[in-house]
């Protein structure tokens, strides 16, 4: 069984979609907090075996592990505003740090969610090199609960058979419409300019980056899932040569405005542009990342060869197929 946790969820749900198109119909066992039913049509339509809430799967886990082949542990509280470090030391750390020795002991190969906010203000750079995670300082909670995990990990004597730590940068597309304030500018776009007839983004509030000249390395959930899914067919089950174990940035490597990012879901509408400025908002302000660009090089020489959508594309993808209607999920 492929166990997914976090299925209901953005990356998890298009995850979970990812499998089944490539026939895994019948072995998905998917983990989340199915209390909360308000994301759960996001796996409407999807080929699951099993249901399992969150609080109940690590029990569950350890009595049914040599069921289970492999983990995608996507799960994690992701609100960047949020401030309690108790939440995050809970939900982010210390039920990776469990699941992690599940697969360790269990021989199980694992794929969990990092993040590119552990890079902060990008000072040391972007680059999944495991040299520099020690020295890393990000700019909230989230990403101090993701880095400290990583930490952690590159602590440990032992591990599961294969391992990957996905640094996820700005992800956008279907399925995201729960994460309200966290969706992406895209979906928040639409949204406005449905409403309105057009777009406010948040002012600069640092000196040399004038208003929507803020750079994100912005990557289609479509790219982040051809990624995850290619670790999985990475490892080798018959004991031969498999991808090496480690942390890798899952970005498209070129960084892009968000004046680009909404002049091309002005265009996906068939809309001109209109586009105004707000100043960012206070409980974000002094943690606001100007710039986000992944080092791709380490995925590359892992040999994955597929060209990742471009900005334009993307945008044009979702909004036409997904926002546009009322096929958002």
């Amino acid at each position: 069984m492929i166990v997914v946790t976090g299925a209901a969820g953005f990356i998890g749900s298009c995850l979970v979609q990812k499998l089944n198109e490539e026939g895994h119909t019948k072995n998905i066992v998917v983990v989340d907090d199915f209390y909360k039913d308000y994301k759960d049509k996001n796996l409407n339509d999807k080929w699951i075996r099993d249901w399992i809430h969150r609080d109940l799967f690590l029990h569950w886990f350890s009595k049914n592990y040599q069921q289970v082949d492999f983990v995608f542990h996507i799960g994690a509280r992701t609100d960047t505003a949020e401030k309690s470090k108790k939440v995050f030391d809970e939900l982010n750390l210390k039920y990776s740090k469990q699941i992690w020795e599940i697969c360790t002991e269990k021989k199980i190969p694992l794929v969990y969610a990092s993040s590119a906010a552990t890079y902060g203000g990008g000072e040391h750079g972007y680059d999944d090199s495991h040299k520099i995670v020690s020295k890393l300082k990000p700019l909230n909670p989230y990403g101090d609960s993701k880095n400290d995990f990583d930490k952690w990990v590159l602590k440990q004597k032992t591990a599961p058979p294969f391992w990957v730590g996905t640094k996820f940068f700005n992800v956008y597309g279907p399925n995201e419409y729960h994460k309200k304030r966290m969706a992406s500018v895209i979906f928040h776009a639409v949204k406005q300019i449905k409403e309105t007839g057009k777009m406010k983004l948040f002012k600069s509030h640092k000196k040399g980056i004038a208003n929507g000249h803020q750079q994100r390395d912005f990557i289609y959930v479509k790219d982040v899932v051809d990624v995850l899914f290619f670790f999985f067919q990475s490892v080798d089950r018959s004991g031969g040569k498999q991808k090496k174990s480690g942390l890798y940035n899952i970005g498209t490597g070129e960084a892009r405005t968000f004046l680009d990012l909404v002049n091309a879901t002005f265009k996906a509408l068939d809309l001109e542009s209109n586009i105004g400025f707000i100043d960012t908002p206070k409980d974000i302000r002094d943690n606001y990342q100007y710039f986000t660009e992944a080092n791709m090089k380490k995925l590359r020489a892992a040999g994955y060869k597929k060209k990742f959508y471009s900005l334009e594309d993307g945008v044009e993808d979702y909004v036409k197929n997904y926002l546009r209607g009322k096929n958002i999920y």
